[in-house]
């Protein structure tokens, strides 16, 4: 995996406010989150279980809750927030340029 490749994931735009939309990026599920003006990308698979938080539900505090085990994430961060998580979540730089919004995979 080359991390540090910059790849064209979505129209900027396209990303609802307080949503989590999963995208394929370079074999792996990332989501996509826009919280007002901040754009985020995340790994989009709990680290607690095997569940995709694209199905989750994106909190007014900035978290994103799990939909199996009800974990909360922060989204700028990455950090578990409560049980029965006990390991951070991956957070991937994101940039955006000419409207595109950009995502370079990190570890």
């Amino acid at each position: 995996m080359n991390e540090t490749r910059w790849h064209d994931v979505a129209e900027a735009a396209a990303i609802p406010d307080g949503d989590i939309v999963a995208a394929l990026v370079d074999g792996r599920e990332i989501g996509l989150v826009r919280l007002g003006e901040a754009l985020h990308a995340i790994d989009a698979t709990c680290t607690h279980g095997n569940a995709s938080l694209c199905g989750g539900f994106v909190e007014p505090d900035g978290s994103v809750e799990c939909p199996l085990h009800q974990g909360r994430f922060d989204i700028a961060t990455g950090r578990a927030l409560c049980a029965p998580l006990t390991q951070d979540l991956v957070v991937h730089e994101v940039r955006v340029e000419d409207g595109r919004l950009l995502v370079r995979l990190r570890r």
